[in-house]
């Protein structure tokens, strides 16, 4: 029997009090301006002996809110935040067939200091680009905690990445700041404000592997390699602590090695693989647009029928956008656990589960530490 969906909103998350414009300014009385915009700053790592080491701790958590990046607001929007190792959290975003994003944090040396770095990047339409960031700033404020991680090279006069954890809530503010390595000042490119949900998650990952610690896993004493650098057009040496690698194929384990990047896919322990084929069978039309979500809990009922209770959708870990016509996805940087798998035809075009979408009764699957996994699924015929 047909069921009518109750119009499902991808959050139970309401923001109060909090414009766009403030979301933005979490720097707050102290501006974080570069100095010399689109140059080359200097570096200046905090000692996390000092203060700063309690970030990987805060960082860790399914961070659950809105996005805004450059011009486009995402409503709904996760980052899953687990160690990976004693001193490294790690969080991706799946952006779908044409990439996948992460940011990842962990403690190491550099410049003599003992301090916090982060590493961005991943693929996206065949560039692969990873950059590295070490944390130069630590302010105990009275809203909240803030910290900030400069490019590794170029310093805030490049990009940098600025967080915020208030004090009276357990929630992020997160941006980040580019110049397109110098063409430009530095501008905003992304704006997450999210609360910290599921803690289950990222606290059973910490248990496993100790977390968190402050000890090397990543070490860069002896910096960067200069020979695989990227070195911009009209420069002489590299102005970023950036890696490339361009393809027209996707494939990040050759594009990983073709970039010089000194950690890679190949390196980061406990995190497997899913290889998700799809069987489309009679029902649903072969160019039709499909979704995939990677939960926590199971999005459908043993029936197929989407389940009513909205904070479910909350534990979406995971959901890329498939390409037109595309019947396959290989989910990279998965955190061991067990997760349900949904494949949702978007009948209507408005990339969410709703009335009249096609899916499937509910698929568990069981990631272990370094699994390389499959699934298939084959009987995407319930309409909602």
């Amino acid at each position: 029997m047909k069921r009518t969906l109750i119009t499902i909103v991808l959050s139970s998350i309401v923001w109060v009090s909090c414009s766009t414009e403030e979301i933005r300014n979490i720097a707050g009385t102290n501006p974080t301006d570069p100095t010399n915009p689109g140059t080359i700053t200097e570096v200046n790592p905090v000692d996390i002996t000092v203060d700063g080491f309690d970030f990987l701790e805060k960082m860790q958590g399914h961070w659950v809110g809105d996005n805004l990046v450059i011009a486009t607001e995402y409503p709904w929007f996760g980052w899953d935040y687990r160690a990976i190792s004693p001193s490294h959290t790690f969080g991706i975003h799946e952006g779908g067939s044409a990439g996948n994003l992460f940011t990842s944090f962990f403690a190491t040396n550099y410049k003599g200091v003992r301090t916090i770095m982060a590493r961005n990047g991943g693929v996206l339409n065949g560039i692969y680009r990873t950059s590295y960031f070490v944390m130069d700033r630590v302010e105990n404020r009275a809203d909240g905690k803030y910290y900030r991680l400069v490019d590794a090279i170029g310093g805030d006069g490049i990009m940098y990445m600025e967080l915020k954890f208030p004090h009276t809530s357990d929630s992020l503010y997160f941006n980040s700041y580019t110049s397109n390595l110098g063409d430009r000042i530095p501008n905003r490119h992304m704006t997450f404000k999210g609360i910290k949900m599921h803690p289950e998650l990222a606290s059973e990952a910490a248990a496993v592997t100790e977390f968190p610690q402050n000890t090397v896993e990543i070490d860069f004493a002896n910096g960067f390699n200069q020979d695989y650098l990227f070195v911009k057009d009209g420069l002489q040496e590299a102005n970023s602590a950036t890696f490339l690698a361009v393809q027209d194929a996707n494939d990040v384990f050759t594009l990983a090695a073709q970039s010089g990047d000194p950690y890679t896919i190949l390196d980061h322990p406990r995190l497997g693989y899913l290889q998700v084929a799809i069987d489309r069978g009679s029902v649903v039309p072969s160019d039709q647009l499909l979704l995939m979500y990677l939960s926590r809990d199971p999005l459908t009922d043993e029936d197929g029928y989407f389940v009513q209770d909205v904070s479910t959708y909350d534990t979406l870990l995971h959901f890329p956008v498939l390409s037109e016509g595309e019947n396959e996805f290989l989910f990279t940087y998965l955190h061991p656990g067990t997760y349900y798998v949904t494949i949702v035809a978007d009948m209507n075009g408005d990339f969410g589960p709703s009335e009249g979408d096609i899916t499937h009764s509910q698929r568990m699957i069981t990631i272990d530490p370094l699994g390389e996994h499959q699934i298939t699924i084959d009987n995407i015929n319930v309409q909602n």
